[in-house]
């Protein structure tokens, strides 16, 4: 388990998600946050938007407790206080397939259930996607909307987002505009706007992929 700060991004290598040079369909980039990396399948990259598969059984870097436990095993305000370590841990379930529209403080992650149904559509409010030559780095803005098939949405870890301000992580002003993107991306599912209009609930992964790894230099320490 490797410690560290939960800091935002700051790689001055890093630019804006939109422009060339794009991932072929079947590379293996990082999607990474603050204390979480996920190696994904491209699914398909261009000017509009980032799709990427993540399988079930993947091995991940996720965010706890610098001791090792559980982010949500303290108060909400504490779990953005305290210092934060990373864990190896695997994708457990189906697999989750995630879209990032380009210059959007969002992306939309679709999850199936064991058995292959689709689930919902999950979407995370985030900064918008900066890319370098590993994958795409962002930072995670706590709130989320769970959309059911229905076309029914659930507002998500609203208490998380103020814990995060009570701890100083961001700042009220911040936290308005955190919820004015989350009700933004409200109104692109009551529109039934792309990606939702586009039958991605439909889709399944090529069974010739591979599954993705870590790249060695950030296993090294596990």
């Amino acid at each position: 388990m490797t410690t560290h700060a939960d800091r935002p991004v700051s790689d001055s290598t890093a630019r804006p998600s939109g422009g060339p040079p794009y991932w072929a369909r079947g590379e293996t980039i990082l999607w990474r946050y603050r204390s979480s990396v996920a190696p994904m399948t491209v699914v398909e990259d261009g000017p509009e938007r980032l799709v990427a598969w993540l399988p079930g059984g993947t091995p991940v870097l996720r965010p706890v407790l610098a001791d090792g436990r559980d982010l949500r095993s303290v108060d909400v305000v504490e779990m953005f206080r305290a210092g934060r370590a990373r864990r190896r841990d695997v994708w457990h379930g189906y697999g989750s397939l995630r879209i990032a529209p380009t210059g959007r403080p969002w992306s939309v992650w679709l999850f199936w259930r064991d058995d292959g149904r689709h689930d919902c559509w999950y979407v995370n409010l985030e900064a918008p996607h900066r890319r370098d030559g590993d994958g795409v780095l962002s930072v995670d803005h706590a709130v989320d909307l769970v959309v059911r098939p229905d076309r029914s949405v659930e507002w998500k870890d609203l208490d998380e987002l103020e814990g995060a301000v009570h701890a100083g992580r961001f700042t009220r002003a911040e936290a308005a505009g955190f919820l004015s993107d989350a009700a933004a991306a409200a109104r692109e599912v009551a529109a039934w706007a792309a990606p939702f209009r586009d039958g991605w609930e439909c889709w399944r992964p090529d069974p010739a992929w591979p599954r993705p790894e870590l790249p060695a230099h950030l296993v090294a320490d596990f």
